[in-house]
């Protein structure tokens, strides 16, 4: 597509004015209401010296507040550069500092210290409470504010993005990339942005589970329902209340609305759309889903490729919920050997995909851009298998990512940080399961002293969100097992902590 998301909002902002585009905890906003109120805070933006390039950063949890500012400062020709707002001090300045140096920073009251600490390590940026978009609510615009020239290829957001690195990479969406993305699936599944439609958005908006989302609903004129965290009550409630239309989030999501005293008598039947990422979805679960007449359709992608490259189909979400769906109109999913070649149904490779979904690039980084955007070809780096229908199943995440209750997690990261820790010789992180997130870390620790696992959790919780922190802790007195290139053996370890659960103590 050669349009703008900012002539999408336009259009909607005329033929949908009175009508919510927003609806937060304790406010509305309609769809006239929001485009101005946008439009003002992006005068403010632009007055303050806000270039097209610049990047200005959020760092607050979801809010009415945060999409008005996102939207200005789409409007100015800015790069959105949101922070998850859970990380520590050292994390945001590193963002900040060294990848995205930032000329702004909004963030929200309970941020205030981190902001403030942040600050102190990196001087040059400016901090402004997220608030300050309050001011603006219901003011005249000048008519006279001069806008820079914004085209498709201008890029709107980067998203932060656990790797095999160890340090977050930036994804970053273009004009083109979004409204693409959006159409390819409104063409492919039509009845999704059906009239009402009406989206409950719970991921963060720092990640594409949330901004890609509220951006998508937004480009077909839907209603948008923000929450600020996920509580199964309250998310059943708004469901049956406001006739929710699409849901996306993990098993663990849906799992925890169905073991709610309020799922056996609440009337879901509105849900015509409904995602399941990050895990496969068991069979129990979608029965008992499609018991209330809602279907559970297994999605797969990654920030790289918009979020979501694939949806089960109808028919298969129900004999094979295993299966990521074979793809769109417009996006394509393969499966590529290690010499690059296309592989042959039911052979295992690759998993790789070409869209409009997917990423411009990496910010910053040319160097692994080249390496993951190959002939067009967005290379996942996850292990997978198309059926003879066409149909993806998704093997392993290949990239070692954990997503605990629907965030991703590096398993490098973490990695790199204990290995800081003085004793420690070796240490793999990998999943374990949990009643509450789905999966959580575990690190299996190998250290040449009278290192315990309160030494690994403080050095952890110093230097990590809390999120990260694993909740387990294996000491092994010999070397962890090696494959024969001299890697770490994760199948091993993974089999051996198979129940780690409820071999080890729970630590946080």
């Amino acid at each position: 597509m050669n349009n703008t998301l900012i002539e999408i909002f336009e259009w909607w902002a005329d033929e949908r004015a009175d009508e919510a585009a927003i609806v937060s905890e304790n406010d509305r906003v309609s769809y006239s209401e929001f485009y101005q109120w946008s439009q003002l805070v992006a005068d403010w933006l632009i007055e303050q010296g806000i270039c097209l390039g610049d990047r200005v950063t959020i760092l607050a949890t979801n809010s009415l507040d945060w999409l008005v500012m996102s939207q200005a400062a789409m409007l100015t020709g800015a790069i959105l550069a949101p922070i998850n707002p859970r990380s520590t001090a050292s994390e945001v300045s590193f963002l900040l500092g060294e990848r995205y140096q930032s000329k702004f920073v909004f963030y929200d009251n309970d941020r205030q210290s981190l902001a403030e600490s942040v600050a102190t390590k990196v001087p040059r940026i400016r901090l402004e409470n997220l608030a300050i978009v309050a001011q603006f609510r219901g003011q005249k615009r000048n008519p006279n504010s001069v806008r820079p020239v914004i085209t498709a290829d201008t890029e709107v957001v980067i998203i932060p993005t656990s790797g095999s690195t160890g340090y977050p990479k930036g994804v970053v969406y273009s004009h083109r990339t979004l409204s693409s993305y959006a159409a390819d699936t409104a063409m492919t599944m039509p009845f999704v942005p059906m009239y009402p439609a009406k989206a409950l958005v719970f991921g963060p908006f720092c990640t594409s589970a949330g901004y890609v989302v509220a951006t998508q609903y937004l480009s077909y004129g839907a209603t948008v329902h923000v929450e600020a965290a996920f509580d199964p009550d309250r998310a059943i409630e708004i469901i049956e209340r406001e006739k929710i239309t699409s849901l996306n989030g993990a098993p663990i999501f849906f799992e925890r609305m169905a073991v709610s005293p309020k799922f056996a008598a609440a009337n879901l039947s509105s849900l015509r759309f409904c995602n399941v990422g990050g895990a496969r979805v068991p069979n129990e679960l979608l029965k008992t889903w499609l018991d209330k007449k809602v279907l559970l359709r297994q999605l797969y992608g990654q920030t790289e490729a918009g979020g979501q490259a694939t949806v089960n189909t109808d028919k298969a979400a129900i004999e094979s919920p295993e299966k990521c769906g074979k793809g769109s109109m417009f996006t394509k999913i393969a499966i590529m050997d290690e010499h690059a070649n296309f592989c042959e149904p039911n052979v295992p490779g690759e998993i790789v995909i070409k869209g409009p979904g997917v990423m411009v690039r990496y910010w910053d980084d040319p160097e692994t851009t080249a390496k993951t955007l190959i002939d067009g070809w967005l290379h996942t780096g996850d292990l997978g298998v198309v059926d003879a229908d066409g149909l993806l199943t998704m093997q392993d995440r290949l990239k070692d990512i954990i997503i605990s209750g629907g965030i991703n997690i590096s398993a490098a990261e973490l990695e790199r940080v204990i290995s800081e820790l003085p004793g420690v010789v070796e240490v793999a992180v990998i999943s374990a399961k949990d009643d509450k997130f789905g999966e959580t870390p575990l690190a299996i620790v190998y250290s040449n002293n009278s290192l315990d696992a309160a030494d690994i959790i403080a050095h952890c919780n110093a230097e990590l969100s809390a999120f990260k922190v694993p909740r387990y802790v294996a000491l092994e007195a010999e070397p962890l097992p090696r494959l024969a290139t001299g890697k770490i053996a994760k199948p091993a370890l993974r089999t051996k902590y198979a129940d780690a659960h409820l071999q080890l103590e729970k630590l946080r």
